[in-house]
């Protein structure tokens, strides 16, 4: 094959000159190099040194010859763009899915390397809706929305606000103990888990901004509502976690949402309640989508579930649960008044509310393959803090 010939003038190797060189290389065969750059008699040798190419004068050029030991060799292809593998090898570190990793490259610790234990088929798309419905809470909120409710109303909104912003605190935590964690090869969960913690940041956001709209301080955070949300954060296993948290509680929290949205007092609450719950559905989907894979791969994890169910219910068994001060709370807010009527109507609906709330847990066990018995036996274990 004749040779590609290059000529680079007086550009030097330094200057971009090994560029057009090693694009003519690519195609495969011998490349011939003219040059008047001062300093291309040792660049240039020492560049096909660098690449394992052999070098010799040939006249008034350079003859290069590509060769079999350049500087690729050992590199591997890490898996396919559009395809993960099931077991990506630590030494792809942070390379992209379907990159070239160089023979070399430093093996990270990421214990999160399973497909079986952190994939959902669904997590690109869910990715893609988090992303298109991402909302800016200084204008999609009315926060200068009339609000004509009584001041104990007021004082009602606060204190649940102040329940939502912990709960959110935990929610957030939670998946960014294990994002770091994670193989950047499974890039749809790792981005899917990163806008998750993005919306639960914004949750605290407007719920603190609702809280103090009209008040100065916060309400109450109780010993038994911290120890709660505490166990979620301590549990180290991820499929765990994420069943805790996001199957569980923030299945139940999303049903909180709900009840906020049609018994706010007014309009700010309810778009803050609202536009919360739109996220937490998501949050919820992927929970139950990585989960039903999970299951489906290993059925033996339904077990581990269960057992962790129990766990948490012991472990929480001397606390008090939900306080009274945002049981109250909710009663007021969905009594919408002090007459005997709507106190008792007010109360029935928070009543209703735990009762939605175990429909919920049930329906999403029965989806992750346990007996609608057991579903229902587990799901009456769950803490009465709600999350």
């Amino acid at each position: 094959m004749t040779p590609v010939d290059v000529d680079l003038a007086d550009l030097g190797l330094d200057e971009g000159g090994h560029l057009p060189v090693a694009r003519a290389l690519a195609r495969g065969g011998a490349v011939r190099v003219r040059g008047d750059a001062p300093t291309l008699a040792v660049d240039l040798p020492a560049w096909c040194r660098a690449r394992g190419c052999a070098i010799a004068r040939a006249g008034d050029a350079w003859l290069i010859e590509p060769s079999a030991a350049d500087r690729w060799r050992g590199a591997e292809r890490a898996g396919a763009i559009d395809a993960a593998v099931d077991h990506p090898p630590a030494r792809w570190g942070l390379a992209a899915r379907g990159a070239l990793v160089e023979a070399g490259a430093p093996a990270l610790d990421l214990p999160l390397a399973d497909k079986d234990a952190v994939w959902a088929d669904e997590a690109a798309r869910l990715y893609a809706q988090a992303a298109a419905a991402q909302w800016d809470p200084a204008t999609a909120i009315p926060w200068d929305a009339p609000a004509e409710h009584p001041a104990e109303v007021e004082d009602a909104v606060v204190q649940v606000m102040t329940y939502l912003i912990e709960n959110e605190t935990a929610a957030l935590l939670v998946p960014t103990r294990f994002l770091g964690k994670l193989h950047p090869h499974f890039r749809e969960v790792m981005q899917l888990l990163a806008i998750q913690i993005a919306d639960e940041a914004r949750h605290v956001e407007v719920f603190t901004r609702r809280a103090t709209l009209r008040r100065g301080a916060l309400g109450l955070s109780t010993a038994g509502g911290q120890a709660s949300l505490a166990s979620l954060f301590a549990e180290p296993d991820f499929a765990i976690a994420s069943f805790l948290l996001s199957v569980l509680g923030e299945g139940s929290f999303l049903a909180l949402l709900w009840f906020l949205r049609d018994h706010a007092p007014d309009a700010c609450t309810r778009a803050v309640a609202t536009l919360a719950a739109q996220d937490e559905a998501r949050h919820v989907a992927f929970g139950l989508a990585h989960l039903g894979r999970h299951c489906a791969h290993d059925p033996s994890l339904r077990d581990r579930l269960a057992a962790a169910i129990e766990r948490r219910h012991a472990a929480l068994a001397h606390t008090s649960g939900l306080n009274a001060e945002v049981f109250d709370a909710l009663v007021l807010l969905a009594a919408g008044g002090w007459t005997s009527a709507a106190l008792r109507r007010g109360h029935a609906a928070v009543v209703a509310l735990a009762t939605t709330m175990d429909d919920g847990r049930r329906q999403r066990l029965v989806r992750l393959g346990f007996a609608p018995e057991r579903a229902a036996a587990l799901s009456g274990l769950h803490t009465r803090n709600f999350m």
